[in-house]
This record gives C-alpha cells, structure tokens and sequence, in this order.
C-alpha cells in the first residue's frame, strides 16, 4: 500500500502533497487545512490494507464456494463480486 492510499482511507477529504528524492524518505505536506496524520498512524492504516489485500483470494474462494453451494454470502465476500 501507498503512503496516499492510506491517507486517503483515514480522511478521504484529505488534500496533500506527498514528495521523495531518490534515496530519501517521503515528504509530506499537509494542504488547505487539512490535519495532519501521524507517520504512526498512516503505518498501521498500510498494514490494515496490505493485510486486507493479502487476504483478498482467500474472500473470493470462499464466496465462490458458498455461492455455487447455495449459502448465504458475508458482507465481504459479496464485496468481491464485480457485476
């Protein structure tokens, strides 16, 4: 997951700008009053996604299964379905 990305899940109105020089950490500027998210929290936020991600085929096995079985899908599993 991208440093935006994770940003963005935390406050989808968010307005930055994000910069890095070869080499360098990212660089962060907070725009139009936007508050500031600690570097503490936008870590854990990619970890959260990443975690999500990794999990993704898992969630759509299961949700094939079920539906070819006829059993109720949970909340994510139909999440996986694209129509």
């Amino acid at each position: 997951m991208n440093t935006l990305q994770a940003i963005l899940k935390i406050n989808s109105n968010a307005k930055v700008s994000i910069t890095r020089k070869q080499g360098e950490e990212e660089v962060i500027e907070w725009l139009d009053g936007t508050a500031e998210i600690s570097q503490t929290d936008i870590d854990a936020k990619k970890v959260e996604l990443q975690a999500i991600e990794d999990n993704l085929p898992n969630v759509k096995a299961s949700a094939k299964a079920k539906l070819i079985a006829g059993e109720a899908l949970t909340a994510e599993e139909a999440d996986t379905i694209v129509l």
